[in-house]
């Protein structure tokens, strides 16, 4: 007996993924903006049970909170960008506006670009957060682990960016053939 996995099976469970990642996402951000927002305004002693326990950010608000906020705002504007990234694709599946019988629309298109531009910032603002953690090292500060800080990985996001920009003027192109066949017909 063989198991035949269909498209629509692949597409159904990549957007219950999709949700899952959304949400936690989402709780990340929230989680981070209020940690920062109650360490700022309210406790300052919050920095040390930090979202995921960052210590880092305990010694960096002990240093000087004005450095302690911009690693933070980085960290949120990072989580946010993802956050919307996920948002476009629960929302590119509830829409229903992929059509699987003709793929190339501009709908499509302007789904990559939106995607290709949010992986983009996401890199720009993680490369910008991981120079200003390493400037603040120089200054005699603790080493961050940037990966628990998740403003890592700069370069992968750059990399995916120019893939999805290539992905759009490819599909670019399908729409411009797929336009030519329907006038021909």
């Amino acid at each position: 007996m063989e198991i035949k996995i269909t498209t629509h099976q692949i597409l159904k469970v990549l957007e219950i993924l999709s949700w899952i990642i959304f949400i936690g996402l989402c709780i990340e951000a929230g989680g981070i903006a209020v940690n920062t927002f109650i360490t700022l305004a309210i406790n300052p002693s919050g920095a040390i049970n930090f979202w995921e326990g960052a210590d880092y950010l305990s010694s960096l608000y002990n240093y000087d909170y004005g450095h302690f906020f911009v690693i933070t705002f980085t960290m949120i504007i990072i989580a946010v960008l993802k956050a919307i990234m996920f948002y476009l694709i629960v929302k590119m599946f509830t829409s229903k506006k992929l059509n699987l019988s003709q793929p190339f629309s501009l709908d499509l298109r302007r789904f990559i670009l939106k995607i290709a531009y949010l992986a983009l910032a996401i890199g720009l603002f993680s490369y910008y957060g991981y120079q200003y953690s390493a400037w603040l090292t120089k200054q005699g500060l603790k080493t961050a682990d940037l990966q628990s800080l998740h403003i890592a990985g700069a370069d992968v996001w750059l990399f995916m960016a120019v893939i999805l920009f290539v992905i759009v003027q490819i599909v670019k192109r399908g729409i411009e053939i797929q336009d030519e066949n329907e006038l021909t017909i």
